[in-house]
């Protein structure tokens, strides 16, 4: 159960606003929709969501937690069997809250807190699909963006091969062209041949 809200409870102790809610959530699951008061309604929305949650697991354990709550057999089977196969898909807002006015008697404002059964939108479809369509688009952007780094490695290695060549090149002219010091030597060797 959620945190309790500050101030009184809806019943005259704890105890007895366990009994309430627990009696307003097996009314709530064996007519799918029930009229109560605002406050007494958003104090049942996350105790039946969190109910709704345990039929959804569906496992022995989920039973008897929620068969300890409610004790009708009646409705917890019809909430494991029939509301969670028709919420299987809804991954929350099991529940919604209606204002519906105030009361005639106490002027007491009033709610209608109902299922929501109805499967899940196709408009919530055809945003699930853009997003995994865009998610499609970016992972195949991202493919091409790599492999043209793979294909520019050749084209930077065809264009470093001209400059290996070129160094070699160099060295080619080099040794047919006499270098400086050589040069200087040149005429003094053919001076001393000369005497």
């Amino acid at each position: 159960m959620p945190t309790p809200t500050k101030g009184p409870r809806l019943g005259g102790g704890p105890a007895h606003e366990r009994l309430m809610l627990a009696n307003l959530a097996a009314s709530l699951f064996e007519h799918k929709r029930i009229t109560t008061t605002v406050t007494k309604a958003k104090r049942l929305k996350p105790y039946a969501e969190r109910l709704v949650t345990f039929a959804k697991r569906g496992d022995l354990a989920s039973r008897r937690r929620v068969l300890g709550l409610i004790s009708n057999k009646g409705i917890v089977h019809e909430l494991f069997t029939d509301i969670a196969q028709a919420v299987e898909n809804r991954d929350g807002g099991y529940t919604r809250i209606t204002k519906i006015g105030n009361r005639k008697g106490d002027n007491a404002p009033m709610a209608v807190i109902e299922l929501v059964l109805e499967p899940v939108s196709a408009k919530q479809a055809v945003v699930a699909e853009a997003t995994s369509a865009a998610k499609r688009d970016a992972d195949k952007k991202e493919a091409a963006a790599a492999a043209p780094v793979a294909e520019e490695a050749p084209e930077t290695e065809a264009a470093e091969a001209p400059a290996e060549e070129a160094p070699a090149a160099e060295e080619a002219a080099t040794e047919e062209a006499p270098t400086a010091e050589e040069a200087a030597e040149a005429p003094a060797a053919e001076e001393k041949d000369a005497k």
